[in-house]
């Protein structure tokens, strides 16, 4: 008998949904390469302002329209305003595929995606971003969580705009001094701040949910960072946990974001997997 010849899996295609600081940072991460996966696609709302940054990478992904992605790539990686996410996420679940999703908090408004997802072996993946420890929060939630609190101290320029702020007649541009300029729960925040707080959504996914996981968003002149600090309460253990992340060219999405995404592609094929 011959020797048997091993297969080699075929590579996933990715498709990546906008190209602002976080989808060109996983695209150019993906054009270096990484084992297993090919930029296949990327879809944005106006292709002649790419051209010429698309035209740097190695390989030049399909430049599609959002409701062509699916039929081009097995994963597809959602960077784009909230109110698309529904219109990247759905065909790809629908079909078995998965969604990776950077607008955490618009699922809150599209929970059916989720179901639409176990009926048809698809998965919504939700990265760790901006956050440390969500791993430690999935794990307490194996177990009985009792309280997850978090506080949030952003610079001015990372809440601008923020429909909260403009609804409540909030002047945070002549803030001096640091201001609480929201208390209450991680589906509140969402709504008032849909750009801005996807991580509070992440937490509360990952742990007791978007009506009990409490949060506090200061406006803070002093501090040119996005600040998080977290305490959970569990029957397995009490832990806090803070981060502060280096804002990316967006003021309101941090550095590590990026790279968050990248971290999860490079375990899709890895011999080895660290972490839940």
């Amino acid at each position: 008998m011959g020797n048997l010849v091993k297969s080699q899996p075929s590579e996933l295609r990715v498709a990546i949904a906008g190209l602002g600081s976080i989808g060109t940072k996983v695209a150019e991460a993906l054009d270096r390469g990484i084992d297993g996966l090919t930029l296949a696609a990327v879809s944005v709302q106006n292709p002649d302002k790419h051209q010429s940054w698309l035209g740097n990478l190695t390989r030049a992904p399909a430049v599609l329209p959002i409701e062509a992605l699916c039929d081009a790539a097995d994963i597809v990686i959602e960077c784009a305003p909230s109110k698309l996410l529904r219109s990247i996420v759905a065909p790809f679940v629908a079909s078995g595929k998965t969604a990776i999703v950077l607008s955490a908090g618009a699922l809150l408004d599209n929970e059916d995606l989720i179901e639409l997802a176990r009926q048809n072996g698809g998965q919504i993946v939700v990265p760790t971003g901006a956050l440390i420890g969500l791993d430690a929060v999935t794990a307490a939630a194996a177990g009985t969580i009792h309280s997850v609190r978090m506080v949030t101290r952003k610079p001015v320029g990372g809440l601008a705009g923020a429909p909260y702020i403009a609804e409540n007649n909030i002047d945070i541009e002549r803030i001096t001094e640091p201001l609480r300029i929201f208390d209450g729960t991680a589906r509140e925040a969402a709504r008032g701040f849909p750009a801005n707080l996807n991580v509070a959504v992440a937490l509360s996914l990952a742990g007791i949910g978007p009506d009990r996981t409490k949060l506090e968003i200061w406006a803070d002149p002093t501090v040119t960072r996005n600040m998080h600090r977290i305490e959970v309460e569990s029957d397995s253990a009490r832990f806090s946990m803070s981060i502060e992340n280096i804002p990316s060219e967006n003021p309101k999405t941090g550095r590590i974001t990026a790279l968050s995404v990248i971290a999860y592609l490079r375990k899709q094929r890895a011999p080895l997997r660290v972490g839940t």
